[in-house]
């Protein structure tokens, strides 16, 4: 299905399906004898690789993936796997993706895979003979798709960043997927919570750029119409209230936090970034890290330690609901009634799937390193310890090099040292590693030496 290999440059990071086709597949199909090699020929991958896909491939080597898993039984089959798909919310939406899909790429020889959050594949569609035949790769109704399971694929990719994504041929982490291109898109509720994946999968055509766009289009349709599903049942907040067109916009755009770092913290609503103060800020980001709520005298203690009293907070929250929209805040508690994805989750969910590179590079900075609040400071002292814990327990020498060079491990004397232990004596790093500690030591040193003279 795929087309034939070529030479050329390596593939652009921007690269757009469609496009370099040839040698997308010539340079992947390098990078797997790389991959078979093992040990210090990994490092050869980067230049063979869009980033994206080196990054999930480096995410499979570590989660112990074989590229040569065969086919097995594993998956969600018969009646369990019915029971599941119907009561799965993406079972509402069949009728409008097959109408959307289904019936158009049927007849091209093209396939559709429906899948959960999870990377589960709850159906396939099209031509019989089709999906026999992809079925016998290992894309089949049941089986699971994410990227702890199988590696590097569209769906996979999918679950793991949330964002729309397509794989052609070798670079799929599987050999026995190498056949295959897949573009897959996410659909998320009202509530930005990811409930699905779509996917056309097939030949050589799928890595055209119309594809994509299609399974994008469907996705957006589908989230659409969970929306105003949610909003006929009245379960969303903004059934009742006529005009309520920011609130309808903030859940179809879902909201986002970013505070890292020390620029102007930003909120995103319906795809424009909003200036927020940093009070706002404050408040939002700890009911964001409180979804049970917050009582005002709880909300008063994390934001000040002196005497906040009711009134003030009432005043900050109210003038908090005109900027992001009446609909998001509930009260008695003071409560999100929507997610509102922060950085700092995001970065989070980074260390506690173990992925320390990510985690660096999310992390622009301290949370709010401006704010003085306790709940503010709590959190902002628990990442940066989790996130250099994680970074010095790698072992990884390109981690601590960006560790070290940032501003917050500069100076960070058991980092340095710890840095030199995982590089080669020999190479001119170990020496200017060497040098570095030694500046430490000495500052250090004269730093004790007048602390001690200041207290006696």
């Amino acid at each position: 299905m795929v087309s034939n290999l070529a030479g050329g440059r390596p593939p652009r990071h921007g690269v757009e399906p469609g496009t370099q086709l040839g040698a997308l597949e010539a340079y992947a199909a390098q990078a797997h004898g790389y991959l078979s090699a093992g040990g210090e020929q990994l490092s050869q991958l980067a230049g063979l690789l869009r980033p994206v896909v080196l990054e999930s491939w480096l995410r499979s080597v570590r989660g112990g993936v074989d590229p040569m898993d065969m086919l097995d039984g594993r998956g969600l089959r018969g009646a369990d796997l019915q029971r599941y798909r119907d009561a799965h919310p993406i079972a509402a939406l069949m009728p409008l993706i097959d109408k959307l899909l289904v019936q158009d790429t049927a007849r091209t020889g093209l396939i559709v895979a429906v899948s959960d959050q999870f990377g589960r594949v709850l159906s396939i569609h099209g031509n019989a003979d089709h999906v026999t035949a992809a079925a016998e790769i290992g894309l089949r109704a049941g089986d699971d798709l994410s990227e702890r399971r199988i590696g590097t694929n569209a769906v996979g990719l999918v679950v793991r960043t949330g964002r729309a994504a397509w794989i052609h041929g070798p670079e799929h982490f599987l050999h026995r997927m190498h056949q295959i291109t897949g573009a897959a898109a996410p659909v998320h509720d009202p509530d930005g919570r990811l409930v699905g994946v779509l996917m056309i999968a097939g030949g050589v055509r799928v890595a055209k750029p119309e594809i994509l766009a299609l399974v994008k289009a469907a996705s957006t349709a589908a989230e659409m119409d969970l929306l105003l599903t949610a909003m006929r049942a009245g379960q969303h907040g903004t059934v009742h209230r006529p005009g309520g067109q920011e609130a309808v916009d903030a859940a179809a755009g879902r909201l986002g936090l970013d505070v890292l770092g020390l620029g102007q913290p930003l909120l995103t609503v319906a795809g424009d970034r909003v200036p927020l103060s940093q009070r706002h800020a404050e408040i939002l980001l700890l009911l964001a890290e409180h979804p049970e709520g917050l009582g005002a005298d709880h909300l008063a203690l994390l934001l000040d330690d002196t005497d906040l009293d009711n009134g003030t907070i009432r005043a900050a929250v109210s003038r908090l609901r005109s900027v992001v929209g009446p609909a998001v805040f509930g009260s008695r508690p003071y409560r999100l009634r929507m997610h509102v994805a922060t950085d700092v989750e995001a970065l989070r969910a980074a260390l506690d799937s173990g992925d320390v590179d990510a985690a660096l590079r999310l992390y622009a900075g301290p949370v709010l390193p401006r704010s003085t609040a306790p709940g503010i400071v709590d959190l902002r002292d628990e990442l940066r310890v989790r996130l250099r814990a994680a970074v010095l327990s790698s072992g990884d020498a390109a981690v601590l090099r960006r560790w070290t060079a940032a501003a917050e491990g500069r100076d960070d004397a058991t980092a340095w040292t710890v840095y030199r232990s995982v590089v080669d004596r020999d190479s001119p790093l170990y020496a200017q590693i060497e040098a570095k500690i030694r500046v430490l030591d000495r500052r250090l040193g004269v730093d004790a030496t007048r602390m001690q003279r200041s207290g006696s």
